[in-house]
């Protein structure tokens, strides 16, 4: 199976002909253009995959249309479950920009080699993002250059100079 990203939650059915209204956990509707596939499951170990027919976004939900559920009945038996897209339909980011996805997991080391612990979580703030590192206790890491120094996907791990009052 491809790499997937969870882009929504199947709400309800919405018309009489299989269509579907879905909420969406995307930051921008760019990402539906690009979707021609989609995966819908409960788990991720066991989902179905189906040619999408139609989406049309409208802000926090889209409505979408896939083969294979052609009426109302079908489309509500997908009532709670996960939809997900295939990673290929993100945009290539600028040089030094990163999908939280991909920051996730990452293991996080002083510039003296210390391991602090993982990437946990990341959360928006007004003005960067906050990423939480969990190890031996959590520490909350501004996304700035005085802080992180380096963040290596391929190698998995970032490089940190910690603010001096952690």
């Amino acid at each position: 199976m491809t790499d997937l990203l969870e882009i929504g939650k199947v709400t309800k059915a919405h018309g009489l002909k299989g269509a579907m209204r879905v909420r969406s956990y995307l930051e921008s509707e760019k990402v539906l253009r690009k979707v021609k596939k989609v995966w819908i499951g409960r788990e991720r170990e066991s989902l179905d995959e189906y040619r999408v027919k139609t989406i049309r976004p409208g802000g926090r939900i889209f409505l979408m249309e896939v083969e294979g559920i052609e009426d109302a009945d079908s489309a509500a038996a997908l009532v709670g479950r996960d939809v997900y897209a295939g990673a290929d339909c993100l945009d290539r980011l600028p040089e030094d920009e990163y999908y939280w996805r991909d920051l996730i997991g990452l293991d996080v080391f002083t510039e003296e080699g210390e391991r602090l612990g993982a990437i946990a979580s990341i959360f928006p703030t007004g003005s960067n993002d906050v990423y939480v590192c969990r190890g031996e206790k959590e520490i909350l890491l501004p996304a700035i250059s005085d802080v992180i120094r380096e963040i290596d996907i391929g190698k998995r791990r970032m490089v940190v100079r910690l603010p001096r009052e952690l």
